[in-house]
């Protein structure tokens, strides 16, 4: 892409992502991915209806008056995007291709992300690690990110979820949140999935264009799968045909379901054509509840 085109798509992206992050996501950003826990800060006197359960006894006992511990949220926390460059998500009938949503939805993560003062990196991978980018803070390493999402040019075109969880546990060692941002059409990612969630606060954002359900009826149509290369005729003219593309993504939609829930992440379901923020916003209320 032309470094003019190239600039002035970021700027868009930027404008965007930077407004719907203060505007909508902020609060809810924060009450929904939390620090690491609480951290000692000080003893002080014990006053009137502190938690009892607080007195630092050994404290108590030397001056021979009780003494409370005093704890504050571990606020700043490390954030991962772990993003699917593969060749599926150059895909987009029916509303924008996979990538833009995908490329949007990540600067809004990114943006709401260094607004509460926590560092962001970012996977890129396919059928292998593509590239890798450090967890920092700043808006200049947050446009570094964006440029990235937006000239990135894979070297590869399939899809390995489990090798991109693995590298994400090796490669990042303290407790993170970690944004899977993909339309997860892979196999075979279940126990990976479920060993990072248990180290990571693991959040899967599924992207999914609606043609891929419901295909209309036009004859004959030559299909190519982008990630393998394979070209293929079909007969859309016939109802089973649609019935049984319709039945097998469904099928596939309970797997998925099943996976997420056995490894214990939240998950939430992005249409290429229709607006993002209402299930962002939807998981992350959910989150905030906790």
């Amino acid at each position: 892409m032309e470094t003019t085109n190239l600039l002035k798509k970021v700027r868009k992206i930027e404008i965007k992502a930077r407004g719907l992050s203060r505007q909508l996501f902020a609060g809810q950003y924060h009450s929904a991915f939390k620090g690491r826990g609480m951290a000692f800060t000080e003893v002080r006197e014990y006053y009137y209806g502190d938690d009892i359960r607080s007195i630092d006894w050994n404290v108590t006992a030397r001056f021979n008056h009780p003494y409370v511990k005093v704890f504050e949220e571990e606020r700043e926390i490390t954030v991962i995007l772990a993003i699917d460059v593969s060749g599926s998500n150059e895909f987009g009938a029916k509303g924008r291709i996979k990538e833009e949503i995908i490329t949007e939805i990540a600067g809004v993560l990114a943006f709401s992300a260094i607004s509460n003062n926590d560092k962001v990196g970012v996977i890129f991978f396919s059928d292998r690690i593509e590239k890798f980018i450090p967890p920092k803070k700043g808006s200049t390493h947050i446009l570094r990110i964006i440029r990235e999402l937006v000239d990135f040019r894979p070297e590869s075109k399939g899809t390995d979820i489990a090798g991109a969880m693995k590298y994400l546990r090796n490669v990042i060692r303290k407790r993170s949140v970690s944004f899977i941002i993909s339309d997860f059409l892979d196999s075979g990612f279940e126990d990976a999935l479920r060993i990072v969630a248990k180290k990571h606060d693991t959040v899967c954002l599924r992207i999914y264009d609606e043609r891929e359900y419901n295909i209309p009826g036009i004859g004959l149509v030559k299909l190519k799968d982008a990630e393998t290369g394979d070209v293929f005729w079909v007969d859309t003219s016939t109802r089973e045909f649609r019935e049984e593309i319709r039945r097998k993504k469904k099928k596939n939609d309970a797997v998925l379901e099943d996976i997420f829930s056995r490894a214990g992440v939240d998950h939430t379901l992005i249409s290429t054509h229709l607006d993002y923020v209402p299930p962002l916003m939807q998981l992350f209320r959910q989150r905030g509840r906790y």
